[in-house]
């Protein structure tokens, strides 16, 4: 699940990562139990999708304040969540993932991509387009083991 704001910079990192995936899944006919969820500011509202699904695991990608260099990627783990900064939308993302592994008794992986800037209106940096491309390429080449 992509988390983010296309309106703010770099919190966009979450969708682009889901966008590409998507792209990724729909022209991989070999790929039938991975699906791309899109929560833009309230992932909170796709919950009833991912439900339908039952997937037996998830990754959350969003943009994090880690105090890190610019397009950093980290897992976060749960534990953390509380002192880590997230994008802009309305739940927080241990309190979802809570919801989601109680529903689902899944697994959930969150990663954080440190955003450079979060200005309204501005362009994403190019350290988060490469962090998110670098991601999509990570989940795409454990796909494609899975799939062989």
């Amino acid at each position: 699940m992509g988390v983010g704001s296309a309106l703010r910079g770099d919190d966009v990192a979450g969708i682009l990562v889901a966008q590409d995936l998507d792209k990724f899944i729909q022209r991989s006919p070999k790929v039938r139990l991975a699906k791309v969820f899109i929560g833009d500011t309230a992932p909170e509202n796709v919950t009833g999708e991912i439900k339908k699904f039952k997937p037996t695991d998830i990754i959350i990608v969003d943009s994090a304040d880690m105090g890190k260099p610019a397009g950093s990627l980290e897992l976060i783990e749960s534990g953390r969540i509380s002192g880590v900064t997230f994008s802009t939308h309305q739940l927080p993302l241990g309190i979802l993932a809570d919801y989601l592994k109680a529903s689902l008794n899944c697994q959930i992986l969150i990663i954080g991509i440190q955003p450079k800037k979060l200005k309204f209106n501005s362009k994403v940096s190019p350290e988060v387009k490469r962090a998110a491309k670098r991601f999509t390429g990570i989940i795409k080449d454990i796909i494609g083991r899975r799939i062989t």
